[in-house]
């Protein structure tokens, strides 16, 4: 009777019992951040929590692996090299799971139901590879007997809950990394049925994206040219391709990738804003970055304007964004997330009006944006939320008991 959400950006475990769902307290809260961090070994990590901080105590001497699961799908990621030893994509997730388990008090063989994401995040991921990657780190760490349902699909089966009569459910789950949706028919007393599925790689962690983009790297040399040969070249979008992606900041602090930055400073007219995105990598300073950006991402949930600040070894970011500004920055992604709803209404073969409930949970659920995408197409009335970092877990726990 064990529920277990495995996210880009938390992780939650819960179990059912004959009063109700209990949400595993994991350090500080009911979330686990799906962070692991080396310590100057492959033979010595932490998780969550405990990873946050060892980090921060010691960014030069650690490596951090964020957003684990974000590679699941990727064919091209297989492995990594972690203070000499190399190491495959499926032990790093079996690590992060062991630490998580122990922390939740899950025992070793336990029976688990684990929550999945419609569509892994990346362009052309092989949802079949992940699921099996998936599969195997649960194995490493000592769990086989696992039952994969999608994420949606479990939120929607805890907020049923509470209904009296049969309903349509549209669920929207917004993670990290993916935004997923389920059409469900429930009936008081019995199994959900799904009626159809859709899901995108894009949700919170492309929102915190936007933002450094925007409003972050042009002040690091984005848009600046360097000249080779008397001939003008714009500075390489891969320097900041990477640094605007969390999980990608390990790999831009590779001696080839700081080489490059450094060459191409010299020969710029933006050389200062480099040598401080130089600065910013090599002190590992990323995390405290991503920190600033999302808090901003967070506070214009509630806000009109929010400020950005940020300050690095004379690197000083100090910039008010707009709720405005900010929506028209991830315009093309609200279009693409609207579409995906699209997609599951027709894999269901329903239109709009048959929809009785529309249940949104996951961080990104507080945009004003995302939320209009619904209000618009559904109204009000109809929209329902809750335990926005919860829900999965609770529901995959309550399927796991059923």
């Amino acid at each position: 009777m064990i529920g277990i959400d495995f996210g880009t950006t938390n992780s939650v475990v819960a179990r059912a019992h004959p009063g109700g769902v209990e949400v595993a307290q994991l350090g500080p809260g009911d979330v686990f951040r799906s962070i692991l961090c080396f310590q100057g070994s492959a033979r010595a990590h932490l998780a969550g929590p405990a990873a946050v901080e060892a980090y921060l105590d010691d960014p030069g001497g650690s490596r951090l692996m964020l957003s684990l699961k974000s590679h699941l799908g990727q064919k091209g990621m297989r492995d990594t090299l972690v203070f000499g030893r190399v190491m495959e994509l499926e032990d790093l997730v079996g690590l992060f799971l062991t630490h998580l388990l122990r922390a939740a008090g899950v025992p070793q063989g336990a029976s688990v139901v684990v929550g999945r994401p419609v569509r892994f995040v990346g362009e052309g991921a092989d949802d079949a590879l992940a699921e099996a990657r998936l599969r195997a780190a649960f194995a490493l760490a000592g769990i086989t007997d696992l039952r994969l349902v999608p994420e949606p699909e479990a939120a929607g089966h805890r907020f049923a809950t509470g209904l009296d009569a049969p309903a349509h459910v549209l669920v929207g789950d917004f993670g990290g990394g993916t935004s997923d949706f389920s059409v469900l028919r429930f009936t008081p007393g019995e199994p959900a049925h799904a009626l159809g599925h859709a899901g995108i790689g894009i949700a919170g962690d492309d929102f915190d994206a936007a933002i450094m983009r925007h409003a972050v790297a042009p002040l690091l040399g984005q848009g600046g040219h360097y000249r080779v040969m008397e001939q003008a070249l714009p500075v390489p979008v891969a320097f900041f391709a990477g640094f605007s992606r969390w999980h990608r900041l390990a790999q831009m602090r590779s001696p080839r990738m700081l080489r490059d930055i450094a060459e191409v400073a010299r020969l710029s007219d933006v050389a200062q804003p480099l040598a401080a995105l130089i600065g910013l990598i090599e002190d590992e300073q990323g995390l405290a970055l991503y920190r600033a950006v999302s808090a901003v991402k967070t506070a214009l949930s509630s806000a009109e304007e929010a400020e950005l600040d940020f300050h690095h070894r004379g690197f000083d970011l100090r910039r008010r964004i707009s709720r405005a500004e900010f929506e028209g920055w991830i315009g093309r992604d609200l279009t693409r997330i609207a579409a995906c709803v699209d997609a599951a209404l027709a894999d269901a073969g329903m239109p709009d009006t048959m929809i009785d409930h529309v249940f949104l949970t996951g961080g990104s659920a507080y945009v004003p944006a995302v939320r209009r995408i619904f209000e618009s197409r559904f109204g009000a009335e109809r929209l329902a939320g809750g335990g926005e970092f919860t829900s999965v877990a609770e529901g995959l726990a309550l399927m796991a008991a059923a």
